[in-house]
């Protein structure tokens, strides 16, 4: 048995893992799915206010309640983000941390930094909720949220602590085009330090290829 902590991305909810926790669980593990504030079931408390640091903090609270000790720490998308803080924090009690086509960022960078050609958007799609960032119009679902956009702007900051997590993992999702997330995965492909799957999906694996997803994160317990 291993614990798992599943951190969706931006604009969603924990709704995203609702497949993956069931699945990991029937294996006979212990599944957190963090909640975010502002988004999924805690829309009610979103603000222009919260940044990357609140779901941070979110997500090592939860852990600690939960009480796990060590465990496999995922993120998809946008909780790259979110799973490289906490590992700031908590990398010596992290077995794996595993992206799941998400950022990845060094110390000091922030998702701005991360996705330049994607500036102007995040301005645009804020631009008739200031601080709030609307879902991107290709995305159709009426669970998603507005992500606050200060969650992009502010960078990781490295303590030292993310250098004892024990393995990182990234899996890249072949069949998602543009996929911002190709000029990572292409950098940690080589990278011996690094795991690295790819599974012919689309950028929502959890969803799309939920068997080979469970294939992989088990094969991490």
């Amino acid at each position: 048995m291993a614990d798992y902590v599943l951190v969706h991305g931006g604009w969603c909810g924990e709704w995203c893992f609702d497949r993956t926790a069931e699945d990991l669980r029937a294996a006979g593990h212990r599944v957190l799915v963090a909640s975010l504030a502002g988004l999924g079931s805690r829309q009610d408390e979103l603000s222009p206010a919260i940044t990357l640091s609140t779901h941070v903090a979110d997500v090592v609270a939860q852990i600690e309640n939960a009480g796990f000790d060590r465990f496999n720490l995922i993120g998809h998308s946008y909780g790259g983000m979110v799973i490289t803080g906490v590992s700031t924090a908590l990398g010596g009690r992290i077995d794996a941390l595993i992206y799941i086509d998400g950022f990845v960022p060094a110390d000091g960078q922030s998702v701005w930094d991360l996705t330049p050609e994607l500036q102007p958007l995040w301005i645009l799609l804020q631009r008739d909720t200031p601080g709030l960032v609307v879902p991107p119009p290709m995305w159709e679902d009426p669970r998603l949220t507005p992500q606050p956009l200060l969650t992009t702007l502010e960078p990781v900051r490295f303590t030292g602590e993310e250098a004892k997590v024990g393995r990182r993992v990234f899996i890249f999702a072949t069949g998602y085009q543009p996929n911002p997330y190709t000029q990572i995965s292409q950098a940690l492909k080589g990278d011996t330090a690094w795991e690295h799957h790819e599974i012919d999906s689309g950028h929502f694996i959890m969803t799309d290829t939920p068997e080979a997803l469970l294939d992989l994160l088990v094969s991490y317990a």
